[in-house]
């Protein structure tokens, strides 16, 4: 064995590591501009800043949440010099609730910074552009969100329930009772939520509670034991005072505790009557949810002779108008019991020329029975992770028009490039703001193929 030699040092290649910084840290920045998330970007002693609630321009106190090698996550806690672009924060728990990030800057100016992140995407990712830009899509800014996952923690040190949301980069909970984004159904029950909750005999127990507003107001409880009568007792009074389904979520899936209720939704337009359970998708933004509804079949300009189809398709959010205005549609999902409660939407909105599939939605289409006869036109709504197997082939299908409707630009971007390679030209697009305050980017698109 070799003998080593006493004083020999040896040092990881590439230098000396440079020392972490510590979180709670607070550092005065000048922020250099925005990041297409809405955070602040910085460039400081040779790592990139990226600060919750900062704007171009602005010189600020940051606080470090956290760090990873070169990059530094921080949140703002004062501002010296502000931006003209900056407004007082609506909402009294900006800047620590993680539930909204953007509430400093005016709503145009979020819609702006949306459609920048669209076209940066777009433009760098794809090579491409729209032929037409279409004007941002847009409701209220505030009171629109139709349902809420209010985190609930027994907090066996302090002897006391804390009930919120969670707080930005962090599993702590802002104590909450108070949500402007909320519909204004949802507030009162948001107000008297947590002093129902503390009076329950085992708050240690308590998981989760959601929040739902459609046709009926709904309150959802998550619990790991047996609740108690009283326990039951207490929680039907409170959803009876506010004209609420009371539903369980024990052991197995949420149940109603009058078996005889049912959620839904209506799609005014169409005159359809939506129904769906606890853990299905649903958009929460039902103003912009119609109106996105009605742009996707205004782009798509379905024939009454078209046989059309529609992926990812889950409740029958677009299937069911769209069975209202051609000959036939074709609706695959993934999850089956989507599938079958899309099934049972068709059927009690008296549609019969609507057919819903499950099939992997990862991997190609073309040997699927249902796609061998080929379509006019094509929807897809695919989730974060977008499409790219669904398109791969899509031109086989003979559509000679495609709507693309995306909660993910990177995703539509990547995608983009597949549907180009087939012919498809980028005909519209134009951002969903389906949740304001928030960085949150939904866009849509039309491809023509040709």
């Amino acid at each position: 064995m070799a003998k080593h030699e006493r004083g020999l040092r040896f040092q990881p290649t590439g230098g000396s590591r440079a020392p972490q910084i510590p979180v709670g840290k607070k550092q005065r920045l000048t922020i250099e501009r925005l990041a297409n998330d809405g955070r602040g970007i910085v460039f400081f002693e040779g790592r990139t800043w990226f600060v919750v609630g900062a704007l171009a321009g602005e010189e600020v106190e940051a606080r470090v949440l956290g760090a990873h090698g070169k990059v530094v996550e921080a949140r703002t806690e004062r501002v010296f010099t502000a931006s003209e672009l900056r407004r007082p924060a609506p909402c009294v728990h900006a800047g620590r609730c993680g539930g909204c990030s953007l509430q400093h800057l005016p709503h145009d100016e979020q819609l702006a910074l949306k459609q920048r992140m669209l076209a940066e995407q777009l433009s760098r990712v794809a090579g491409v552009e729209p032929q037409e830009w279409a004007a941002p899509l847009s409701g209220p800014e505030f009171g629109y969100r139709r349902r809420a996952r209010v985190a609930v923690r027994w907090d066996a040190k302090a002897k006391k329930l804390e009930v919120g949301f969670r707080a930005v980069a962090s599993q702590d909970i802002v104590a909450i009772d108070d949500c402007p984004v909320l519909v204004q159904a949802l507030q009162p029950i948001m107000q008297r939520l947590p002093n129902m909750l503390r009076r329950l005999s085992k708050p240690q127990a308590l998981g989760h509670v959601e929040l739902f507003s459609g046709s009926s107001i709904a309150v959802l409880l998550r619990h790991m034991a047996p609740l108690s009568e009283a326990d039951l007792t207490i929680l039907q009074e409170f959803c009876n005072f506010h004209e609420a389904q009371l539903w369980l979520h024990g052991e197995g899936q949420p149940q109603p505790f009058e078996p005889d209720q049912a959620l839904g939704y209506r799609l005014e337009q169409w005159d359809l009557q939506l129904a769906y359970r606890p853990g299905d998708f649903v958009q929460v933004n039902a103003g912009v949810n119609e109106a996105m509804v009605a742009q996707a079949l205004e782009w798509l300009a379905p024939k009454p002779d078209e046989r059309v189809l529609d992926l990812f398709c889950g409740l029958g959010n677009f299937a069911l108008p769209l069975a209202r205005q051609v000959r036939e549609v074709v609706a695959v999902e993934g999850v089956q019991a989507m599938v079958d409660r899309a099934a049972q939407n068709a059927a009690s909105n008296n549609l019969h020329n609507v057919q819903f599939f499950q099939a992997d939605l990862s991997q190609p289409l073309t040997d699927a029975e249902w796609a061998k006869q080929g379509f006019s036109a094509v929807l897809l709504d695919p989730p974060r992770d977008g499409a790219l197997e669904a398109v791969r082939k899509l031109a086989t299908l003979g559509a000679d028009r495609l709507v693309y409707v995306s909660c993910n630009p990177a995703t539509l971007a990547r995608d983009t490039v597949e549907l180009v390679k087939q012919g498809y030209r980028l005909k519209r697009a134009g951002i969903l703001d389906m949740f304001p305050q928030t960085a949150h980017v939904e866009a849509m698109a039309l491809f023509e193929a040709g």
